[in-house]
């Protein structure tokens, strides 16, 4: 270092006054930015010759220059602070990686209006509703209410262009208002009740298309009924996700934790009772903070450092810092509204804080673990099966029936970041003798890669079968076929003791057998992909067979009678959505009791 910072003397002519501190190295670059109530007392802080914690000697030894600004306040100076990190993005400080405003769910005015995500000025004519914690979570109720009423979300000028209907009409997500296959008037009702989704009256507007879905049933309109049972299925499913029992309120949940590789911010948006989303975050944290002062830094830069973003009257967190007084009287004072930072709670609102506790904690766990133990896995495998690179793309693929009743495969993928789910898809099996799984398996490769051979889709580094050595041959025949001669091909068998940790494996072809130790990260890997393609095979075949059987399971439950089931068919859109439901859902339904509710749980997946 070229040279050595004087404290004694810089402390000797330092101000007592509230104001903010900012630390530079030797080639003048800003190291740090900080803000006190007492400059003189904060700063001597750092130079202290004992009780120093790693992370603050780790800054002062790189310290070769601190400037001051005197403020008039505590607020001020927080306000000031948050503006200097936001434009210098010092590397000490912890940095918020989000400068983005809360997105809304926008609905134009005119004839036929459109629903759409907005940011930024509410500068067009129409209604705005939310605001939502992330464009995720407003995809998620647009693709809901596209679904239940069809309102057109596509561009102004895309529409009044149009000549004959899009694709969203022949796949029933629009009635095709652009060339007036809608009248406005069930238009006009499709919006209303769009809305009253958006303001949070779920339950009003599943009351109102149950009475009318019954209309429809006496005047023997079925047609009408069904698509009306549709939209209430689809209500009650999103409404048994977004309500936390007993709630109210405005309120943001906030839940940070952290760990020796990171840390992690939770937030939970709730509007009305109603929760709208959760997001998070992961601020850069230069050197090891406590709980309490990434709390503070998230809640300084995330509610000051936007003044277009909306904030709810109270803030709910884990953890108490000193600086929250500060936050409060800085946004009274930047924002003219005052807003509550509770701690203890009870109830319904220690649920909702235990809940952003829980999510912080596994969403950093999950990225921490993606980023180095599924990289060490990824990069095992590559040594264990003698390839040139680490493998980008593995696929795996399985194949899931009852005694040859609805027949399924499932392909999954998995990068170096863990599972793409987007990428997972299931193959309904037709046309095959019952129970043959290779001519099952034959059939989902052919249908897989033949549409990536026509150039739809990716084709992986590795391809994983789930079984032994027909199925690893089928594979094999099946890439001669499409000519993908040079594709890795890895046969899983789960071995003579048919428990984990024994599996055989096959690499390209039978001749190549071999067995990796238990402890092995590249068989880890091979068991974590091989039962995720089971899970999801045996998910989908279910769902085929429990849709090819008609009889109900209700009429085995005792206490349920005609009456009952009718009632709980109304409540849930159909059984589809009741088996779907899990036991604490079904006792909200009118008349059911927790016992109850757990026989009829029971019934429906007995099998």
């Amino acid at each position: 270092m070229s040279q050595i910072f004087d404290a004694s003397a810089f402390l000797a002519t330092c101000s007592g006054r509230p104001g903010v501190y900012r630390m530079f190295d030797a080639e003048a670059r800003l190291l740090y930015v900080g803000k006190a109530k007492n400059l003189k007392k904060r700063l001597a802080s750092y130079f202290r010759k004992t009780g120093l914690a790693p992370k603050t000697a780790a800054l002062v030894g790189r310290i070769a220059q601190v400037e001051t600004t005197i403020t008039a306040n505590e607020t001020e100076a927080l306000l000031l602070e948050q503006n200097l990190i936001k434009q210098w993005r010092p590397p000490y400080n912890i940095l918020l990686r989000d400068d983005k405003s809360y997105p809304y769910v926008f609905l134009s005015d005119g004839e036929f209006p459109r629903l759409g995500i907005h940011r930024g000025a509410k500068k067009a004519k129409g209604r705005y509703f939310g605001p939502y914690p992330s464009a995720g979570a407003i995809r998620e109720s647009l693709s809901l209410l596209q679904k239940a009423f069809s309102v057109r979300q596509c561009e102004d000028s895309y529409f009044a262009n149009r000549t004959r209907p899009c694709l969203q009409y022949q796949i029933k997500r629009c009635k095709g208002p652009c060339t007036r296959l809608v009248t406005p008037e069930e238009y006009a009702e499709d919006v209303r009740h769009s809305v009253m989704f958006l303001e949070g009256r779920s339950q009003q507007l599943g009351n109102e298309l149950n009475e009318t879905m019954e209309k429809a049933a006496m005047a023997l309109d079925f047609e009408k009924a069904a698509e009306l049972r549709d939209q209430i299925a689809l209500l009650r499913r999103v409404q048994d996700q977004q309500y936390i029992e007993g709630g109210s309120g405005d309120v943001d949940v906030v839940a940070a934790f952290v760990n020796p590789g990171g840390a992690c911010v939770h937030l939970i948006s709730v509007r009305g009772g109603r929760v709208l989303g959760s997001k998070n975050f992961f601020p850069q944290v230069g050197i090891e903070e406590e709980v309490a002062d990434v709390m503070a830094a998230f809640l300084s830069q995330y509610y000051l450092g936007n003044a277009e973003r909306e904030m709810p009257g109270e803030l709910i967190v884990n953890v108490l810092h000193e600086d929250f007084q500060a936050i409060t009287d800085a946004v009274q004072s930047l924002r003219g509204r005052e807003l509550a930072i509770s701690h203890r709670v009870r109830g319904t609102r220690a649920r909702w804080q235990q809940l952003a506790v829980t999510n912080a904690e596994q969403a950093l766990n999950a990225r921490l673990a993606n980023r180095q133990h599924m990289a060490a896995r990824f990069e095992a495998l590559a040594e264990v099966l003698g390839l040139d690179e680490v493998p980008q793309r593995l696929e795996c693929y399985d194949i899931s029936h009852s005694s040859g009743e609805a027949t399924v495969a499932s392909c999954v993928v998995f990068g170096p970041e863990g599972p793409i789910k987007s990428d997972y898809r299931r193959f309904n099996i037709e046309g095959v003798t019952a129970g043959d799984d290779y001519a099952a398996m034959h059939q989902a490769l052919t249908r897989r890669y033949g549409r990536i051979k026509d150039g739809e889709g990716k084709l992986p580094d590795v391809l994983l079968v789930d079984g032994g050595k027909g199925q690893l041959n089928m594979a094999r025949e099946v890439m001669q076929e499409l000519a993908f001669n040079d594709l890795t091909l890895l046969g899983v068998a789960k071995g003579v003791t048919r428990k984990a940790g024994f599996e055989t494996l096959y690499l390209n072809d039978v001749a190549h057998e071999f067995t990796l130790k238990g402890d092995n990260p590249a068989l880890h890997l091979i068991q974590q992909i091989r039962d995720e393609a089971h899970r999801f095979a045996i998910t989908g075949h279910r769902a085929r067979r429990g849709k090819a059987r008609r009889t109900s399971s209700l009429e085995d439950v005792a206490g349920v009678g005609p009456k009952r089931r009718r009632d709980l068919l109304k409540h849930f859109g159909g059984l589809q959505e009741l088996n779907r439901a899990s036991v604490d859902e079904i006792a909200k339904a009118p008349g059911i009791s927790k016992k109850l509710a757990e026989s009829i749980y029971a019934s429906l997946h007995s099998e």
